[in-house]
């Protein structure tokens, strides 16, 4: 079991739900390395891509790094007044707009691939 395993383990139950959810799709089908930094897990490719913040209000907040580069066109990510990142928050599994996610999550994994801008 990795250190981001165990992690997820230590969550209630809808929290460990979403974190599962994202990191089976983060290191499963999109290939990505996940490392636990800052107490959090991280997920990356060329660089960190994006990590799982769990919140106090009982959701997970996915923050991408370059969230301010994201186009946002689906209007779901909050910069919470931060210089660089941007995520939403979930408090179950099936509040997450899959379909819409996705798209979100391949155009900062494009960012990821193609560098600093």
């Amino acid at each position: 079991m990795t250190d981001v395993e165990d992690f997820i383990l230590q969550h209630s139950d809808n929290q460990r739900a979403v974190l599962t959810y994202f990191h089976q799709l983060f290191t499963n089908e999109l290939q990505l390395t996940d490392k636990l930094r800052y107490k959090i897990p991280f997920y990356f490719g060329k660089s960190w891509i994006c990590y799982l913040n769990p919140r106090k209000n009982d959701k997970i907040e996915l923050v991408f790094l370059r969230g301010r580069e994201l186009s946002n066109e689906q209007g779901l990510l909050s910069d919470k007044g931060r210089k660089m990142v941007s995520g939403i928050e979930f408090a179950s599994v099936a509040e997450i707009p899959i379909d819409t996610m996705n798209e979100i999550i391949q155009e900062a994994i494009y960012l990821d691939e193609i560098g600093k801008g």
